[in-house]
Order: C-alpha cells, then structure tokens, then sequence
C-alpha cells in the first residue's frame, strides 16, 4: 500500500493530491498547517487506509506541489472553502471526514459549519473553535512571531538571509517547545535557532529534506499571507455553532496554551458553546506536532474517532 500522486484542476490552479485506501468506510481528507506540507500526515494517511478509509492530503495552493495563485497578496480564507468544494466534486464525495492540524482546522471547521450535509465531523490538532476568539495577541510583546509575520516584508527578509532547508528546520525547532517564540529588540525570529540546535528528536534529517524539496516550488509568500496575514479577515457569522462531531487532539505541551486565554477557550467550557457535539483528547507529552511526534497515539485517536462516527451514522 503506497501514496500515490496526482494534480486535479481546481479553481484556475493544479492542486497536488497525494492518496491512499479505498472508501470502504468513507473519506478522510487532511488538512495541512504551517510549515507542514502533505508530507504531515504520511503516518495518519497509511494508518486510516489500513482501517479501510481513503485519504486524501492536500497541499494548499501556494504550498507544496499545488500551483500558486498569481497574486498572493489577494489570498483569501474563502479561497481555501473553494478548493475544498473543487476536490469534493473532482472525486465525486458527497460527505467527507476532515482532519486539520494548526491553520488546517479553521477551514476544516468552516467547512463543517457551512457544508454540515457534507461533513461526517471533523478532527482538530491543536486548534480549538470559538467564536468571538478568547484569546488575544494584545498582551504579547512585538517580537512575538505572528506579529513579526503579519508586518509586511519583515518575514521576508528575515526568511531570505537563509535556503528553504533552514528556515522549516528553524520554525519546526521553535513550534516544537513549549514557549512561545518571541525574538528580543534587534533580533529576528530565524536568530532565535542556529544550525548547532538539534532537531527534534521524532524529526529526522531525511524529513527535513523532503519539507525543504517541496518547498523550494513556492517558497513562503502565500504561506505568509495564509495563515498569518489573510485567514479569518472575511468571518463575520456573529454566533456560528458547528453541529457536526468534532474531536479535539491537543498536545499539553503545545506552545499555543501560553496564548492568553488559549487554555480557558478548551478547559473552560467555552469552546462546547460553539461545539456541542464535542470530544477533547490530550497527550500529555505532546507539543504542536503531536501528529508527527506520537503518531501512533493521534492514529488511534482519529481512527475511534471515525469508528465512532459511521458515515451513514
């Protein structure tokens, strides 16, 4: 059983697909984050077409193999709803499970809240759903990274000192720990790791290589538009509720919880509000890369999950 490759023609671009299984049990399309790539989910794909699922990843326009839009600062999350719909109907789904990890949830979660006759439920890692957000970037100081990204052209230069093997090296680095990354006065982000800091150890020198082969296509101007500087700027639905199923994988040790208010909006109950069919699993260990650091554990997880959740349910 291998990943195999193709381009659909969706909206103007090529996707790249990457798939694997038969739809015994029905479709499960993940959705990638940043500085992920379908790569992401090579665990999770093999194992849910193990258990009788196809699978199917995505990379994102801009990203990976896909084709970029023409004019990347244009980028829209509404876009990201576009091409979803376009895959739907390029392979005849009529109703799909979506798995998405970092940015990858907030598409997988407006999706399920505006195609819910389309959705078997949806699996979140590491991004919960609540509307208006709880939490806040106010309170953070200015070299915290998603401030530094949205200034246009800071990223840019700052990205561009170094190869595409680097930068992912250095972002999978900083993502990894349990401290937000926050570069001091005079110092950019990509400063904050150097070539003498070890990969984490699930991350292998060969993993890096094929993040950096398959971005070398794009590189990180649309990724900077999406998701740091465009998603989320057209959501205007006061009190959306996601009726689907929804489970909700969160590594304890993700650097998300130090966001002011990230830990209330999962722990608090407020996130039930929005998603009343809610499951919430964590792993205790677990940092923003559960999927890749303890994929045999987010596998399980996805497939009960599913199990759980029969298509014709």
């Amino acid at each position: 059983m291998e990943i195999e490759h193709t381009h659909l023609p969706i909206n103007g671009l090529n996707l790249h697909i990457a798939q694997i299984g038969k739809d015994e049990l029905g479709t499960v399309v993940f959705l990638h984050g940043f500085p992920e790539i379908w790569y992401s989910w090579r665990h999770q794909m093999i194992a849910v077409a193990k258990a009788g699922y196809r699978a199917i990843a995505p990379d994102w326009r801009g990203y990976g193999l896909s084709d970029q839009p023409q004019d990347p600062q244009n980028a829209a999350g509404e876009d990201l709803i576009a091409d979803l719909l376009g895959i739907l109907d390029a392979f005849s789904l009529t109703k799909v499970y979506f798995v998405g990890k970092d940015f990858g949830a907030y598409p997988a979660y407006q999706f399920a809240f505006l195609h819910p006759n389309r959705t078997c439920g949806v699996v979140s890692i590491g991004i919960p759903f609540a509307v208006p957000s709880p939490f806040s970037w106010d309170s953070l100081p200015e070299g915290f990274y998603i401030k530094r990204w949205k200034e246009a052209g800071r990223a840019e230069a700052d990205f561009g000192r170094f190869d595409v093997k680097r930068v992912i090296r250095t972002v999978y680095i900083l993502f990894s720990k349990s401290e937000i990354p926050i570069a001091q006065e005079g110092q950019e982000i990509m400063d904050l790791a150097d070539l003498s800091t070890p990969l984490p150890e699930w991350f292998t020198e060969e993993d890096l290589s094929v993040y950096a082969s398959l971005y070398e296509k794009n590189g990180f101007d649309y990724p900077l538009q999406i998701p740091y500087r465009k998603l989320g700027t057209g959501d205007n639905v006061a009190d959306p509720k996601i009726e689907v199923p929804v489970l909700l994988i969160m590594g304890e040790k993700d650097y998300c919880f130090k966001f002011p208010g990230f830990s209330e909006s999962i722990k608090d109950g407020i996130m039930q509000k929005s998603v009343p069919d809610l499951e919430i699993s964590f792993i205790p260990e677990g940092c923003h890369f559960a999927q890749e650091q303890f994929p045999e554990q987010v596998n399980e997880m996805i497939i009960n999950f599913l199990k759980g959740h029969p298509v014709n349910g």
